[in-house]
Formats: structure tokens, sequence, C-alpha cells
């Protein structure tokens, strides 16, 4: 195998922060390299520095000659007046692609759903990455590196990128650099890890778990070296002090396989006694749905006679394709929306903690300190099984101790979500609910974010498209298929299944239901030519659009006025607080919903928001 790339002694450094220092590594024909390490540790710059995107302050970058490189970077550099076959293809004829049946194929699972004489800018966000990411896969290279590829797909289009990045080139041929949070999809493509820290590119064989095994067995002979180290100068220290004494021998330490190390340690959370806690706080109804249905005004049912029993400590988790009606579903669940026909029980001692995507919680606190947003809550919580502080807490999720004084708005994006997570769990209900809670975090703080999950005692419903927080931190998996729920006991794997199923079923004109349960019917559908609706659908789409719209406007000052009334509440009077604080959250998660369907119907007529 050729060496493709070399990068030798390179060092980089960015205002107040260096990330690089005297690096030498290469990447070699057949390599497929996922990139890990925490955020800010220069993951993204190590990239764009291997893609010519970026020049190192030191060192250089080589590539072979004619070497062919594709890079898709987490902003996409896409001209908003090129239609969209040209950011695509450039000026490339259309005959030579559309003869091409592997371009095809491309194109009809990435942006079959959109007309490729629109314009760029006119798109969506998630359309936009759709159509980058259709950019890079379509053209030929001997290289591809991607930030963030799995950005706003949802489950089984990742999994559709993971089969098609294996089998992109033949073995030995080709390379691949990848820069990812989902784990699952580093385990599948990946054959090689570099781990970046502490100013260095570390490499190891084999994908996410092989490289998390290899790194606990580093780290634990790291800890060995260290106690031998202390020994040494803990005798040294007694020789001083009273003269030489007769020598002892070193302890000695067998060193096993990485998955001999961990073969014996208990399971990760203790089903039955946290059953057992969730009971003593809960009671025993937690949600009951009866023959719940639910449409929005004018429009077809979003949700289809679902009967559904939720009780304490059960850990369920919520899959979907974009758009099939999953925050309608959190929010038929958590008491937000009215059923329009059937009935939501929820137990009288259930208290909802919920975070959204969009942080809403930390939303009216861009001017406060990290300390000052802790101070709210209790000075002490339990937590698997010891007392810890609030700060303590945020410490355990990443944050050191200078950076408890920065505003929230000089907080990073991941920053944020751990702390809005943390705010949560303070205000201790006893309902989890957690609407892709691993944005914005890297596969350590996910680990942390994950292990702090494992001791929560009550119930937790999580909705997410990243497979491996899914299946680690819930017990269960429940599909929202076509309106209705339905149990996946083979987990994320039976559920892709199931859309393939359904897409066989319902084959190139089947009807809009089975296409949506088959994942490709996404939020975005039918934006700039409409998803070729009939002119009823149409007119159906337009009356729930506008009637979407209308409420909306109706309450779009409620949250101002519920801040001011919470304002003005007695802060010695908890009770009313609380009520206060709910009726405000009741109101800001209504209203997510309400611009979730806006944007839904919007982007499926077409129309420019």
């Amino acid at each position: 195998m050729g060496i493709l790339i070399g990068l030798e002694h390179v060092g980089h450094e960015w205002p107040g922060k260096r990330v690089l220092e005297d690096q030498t590594i290469g990447i070699n024909e057949g390599d497929r390299i996922g990139i890990v390490g925490r955020n800010g540790d220069g993951k993204s710059t190590l990239l764009e520095i291997v893609g010519h995107v970026l020049e190192p302050d030191a060192g250089t970058v080589t590539w072979r000659r004619n070497l062919s490189v594709g890079y898709l970077g987490q902003a996409d550099q896409l001209a908003d007046a090129d239609p969209v076959r040209r950011a695509i293809f450039g000026d490339v004829p259309d005959y030579t692609w559309a003869s091409d049946a592997r371009i095809r194929a491309i194109l009809d699972e990435l942006v079959g759903d959109l007309d490729l004489d629109g314009a760029v800018g006119e798109l969506s966000g998630g359309q936009r990455r759709r159509v980058d990411l259709c950019r890079v896969l379509c053209h030929t290279w001997d290289v591809v590196l991607m930030d963030e590829p799995t950005n706003h797909l949802d489950l089984a289009a990742i999994e559709w990128l993971a089969e098609h990045l294996r089998r992109r080139w033949p073995a030995g041929e080709g390379a691949l650099l990848v820069v990812t949070h989902d784990r699952w999809f580093l385990d599948e493509v990946c054959e090689q890890m570099w781990e970046v820290h502490d100013l260095r590119i570390e490499p190891f064989e084999g994908g996410y778990s092989a490289y998390i095994q290899q790194r606990v067995e580093r780290e634990r002979q790291a800890a060995v070296m260290e106690e031998r180290r202390q020994n040494t100068l803990r005798k040294e220290l007694n020789w001083l002090a009273h003269g030489a004494k007769a020598r002892t021998s070193k302890p000695k330490f067998r060193i096993e396989a990485a998955r001999a190390l961990i073969a014996n340690d208990p399971p990760l959370r203790n089903p039955l006694e946290l059953k057992r806690l969730a009971v003593s706080r809960l009671g025993k109804q937690v949600i009951e749905m009866s023959h719940v249905s639910f449409a929005y005004a004018h429009g077809p049912r979003v949700i289809e006679d679902v009967d559904w029993l939720i009780g304490p400590g059960d850990r369920y988790g919520i899959l979907g394709a974009n758009g099939a009606g999953k925050s309608t579903l959190l929010a038929l669940m958590t008491g937000v929306l009215t059923p329009t026909s059937g009935t939501v029980k929820i137990g009288a001692s259930v208290r909802f903690g919920f975070m959204s995507q969009h942080l809403d919680a930390l939303g009216e606190k861009d001017d406060w300190r990290v300390l000052e947003v802790l101070g709210r809550y209790k000075r002490s919580y339990l937590v698997g099984g010891k007392m810890q502080s609030p700060t303590q807490l945020i410490e355990r999720l990443g944050f050191e101790q200078r950076e408890l004084q920065n505003f929230i708005k000089d907080i990073s994006g991941g920053q944020r979500r751990r702390l809005a997570l943390l705010c949560v769990i303070l205000e201790e209900p006893n309902v989890l609910v957690l609407d892709e809670p691993g944005n914005d975090l890297d596969t350590d703080m996910l680990a942390v974010m994950e292990d702090l999950l494992d001791s929560w005692p009550g119930t937790l419903l999580v909705v997410s498209h990243d497979r491996y927080l899914m299946e680690r931190v819930t017990d269960d998996q429940f599909a929202l298929l076509d309106g209705h729920v339905r149990h996946v006991p083979g987990g994320v794997d039976e559920y892709l299944r199931l859309l393939t199923a359904a897409e066989k079923d319902a084959g190139p004109a089947g009807s809009a239901p089975a296409a949506a349960a088959a994942g490709t019917s996404r939020p975005e559908a039918g934006a700039a030519a409409g998803g070729g609706l009939s002119n009823q659908e149409r007119r159906e789409l337009k009356k729930r659009f506008d009637a979407v719209a209308r409420r909306l406007e109706k309450t779009a000052g409620d949250p101002d006025r519920l801040r001011a009334e919470m304002a003005s509440v007695d802060a010695s009077d908890y009770a009313a607080l609380m009520a206060a604080q709910e009726a405000l959250d009741a109101c800001l998660a209504e209203r997510a919903a309400l611009e979730d369907e806006w944007l839904e119907l919007a982007e499926r007529l077409g129309i420019d928001v």
C-alpha cells in the first residue's frame, strides 16, 4: 500500500489555544480512519490541514502526485444562486452523470425529493447538508474527508451512508477520514482511529469499540506506572528521613487484554433497584394513552389510535424518520397537546423534566454566569449513592472550575447542552424527556452523560438519531411508523428492517403513509417543487399551514407575559413559582411543536421561509 498524504512535524495554534504540535503521521491507500477527541482539541482543524483547506503554522502536508481529495466541512460553501444540479455537478453535462447507475442511486437517496433546477438559497439547512453530501459522494475521489457527515440525517439515511462508504472503494484502495460523534457509524465504517488530544495524534487499530478497549488498557497501564513511581518516591523519601532500608520487591501486575479487563465488570445499571426507587418516587401510574389520535387543524392525522402504558422506571427510546411526528407524540405524552380523540392519563405524582433540541431553558439566561445558574438549585443531591453538589456534578460533565465564571452566551454549544441537561436533572423530575440530547457532544462527553443517566431512577423517554446512545441508555425501543407506535424488541436493526420492508411494499408510486414509514418522507420533502402533491393535498396542507400560523401569531406574546407574571411572584412562595414555571414550560413546548409543524408544512408546500 502506498502513502497518499503525509504530515511532517505539523503544528497549529488558534488565538489563545494550541491544538497540534510537531505531529508526523501518514494516510495510506485503503485506510478508513475515524477521528475522535474532546470538543476544541483540534479534530476539525486536523481535517482542514489534511485537505489543504488550512495551512498549518508549522510543518508540511504532502499529497501524492495527481491525488484527488473530496472535502465535506461542517458548513457548506454552496452558492445560494446556483441551481441544485450545478451545486452537485458543477459544469459537468447531464448526460455524463445521468447514465451512471451509482450516481443515480446517490441522488435518489439524498436529494430525490428536491427539484434539481431549484436554487440552493431556497433550501432548508437539512436540505443544503444533503446537497453538499451528494456533491462529495457523486464525484470520484482518491481520498474523502468528512466532518460530521451524519448531521441532519435520520437513522435510515445514516445506515445507507455507512453502507455506501463501506463499498465505495475495493479493499486496499482509496482512503477515508471522518470526524463524527456517532459511535455506531465509526464502528461500522472505520478500521483505524486517530485520537486528537494534548497537542498530538495517537493512532489505534480497529473501530470505535476497539479504540475504547485499547484506551482503557492504556490508561490502566499508565495508572500502574504512576503507582510504581509513587512507591519509588515514597521509598526515597523514607530513606532520606531514616536511612537505607532493605529493598523490597515491587508489586507485579498482570496485563490483560481489553476484553478480559471489562468482562467481569458489573452491569451498567441495576434495573431492579432502579425500578424499586422509581416506584417509591412515582407511584404506579405514569402515562397511560388510550386510543389516542391527533391531527393539526384541517390536516390528516399525525398520531393514529395509539395505546401505550408507561410505568415507573421504564426507559424507552422513540425511533422515527424526520417529520414522522416524534415531537408531537412527546407533546401528547406530557400533556402539552390535547389529543383529537382518545385520552392521556398522567399520574398525580408525575413531574416532567424536558430538554428540547433548542435548549429553551437557557434561552433567557445568556447574561448569567454558569455559577449563577447552578446557584438556583439545592446545595447537594444524592447521585450514585453519594451526596454531590451542583458544581461537582457539572465538573463531572467536563466543566473546569475556571469555566464556572463564564457567561452562558460565551460557552460552547456542547457546554450549553451539558448544562441544560444538568439543570433539568437538578429540578428533580421523576419523568425525564430528552429530545436529541447527544447533539454537540464529543464521544467522551457522550459517555459521561450516559454514565450519569445510568443511575437515573425515574422514567426515561429519549428521542435520538444516535443509535449507540439510544440503545445504551434505554431498555426498550418503540418506532413511530405511519402514525402508529410499534414495539421493536430488536432495537434499531429491527426498526430499519421495517423501514426497508415498507419501502419495498410501497414501490416507486407508493402511498404517502408507506413512504413515511420507509423513512423517505422527510420534513424537507417537497420543498421547491411541492413534492408532486395533488391539488387536493396541496389545499389541505395550505389550510393546516394557515391554521398553525394563526395559532403561532395568537400565542406570540404568551411567553413574555408568563415571564412577567413569574417575575412578579413572591420569591419565597415556592409553590407559586413552580406553577408559574410549569405554565411557561408548557407554553414554550406548545410553541416549539407548532413551529416544527409550521416549518414542515412550509417545506412540503415549497414556501420559502
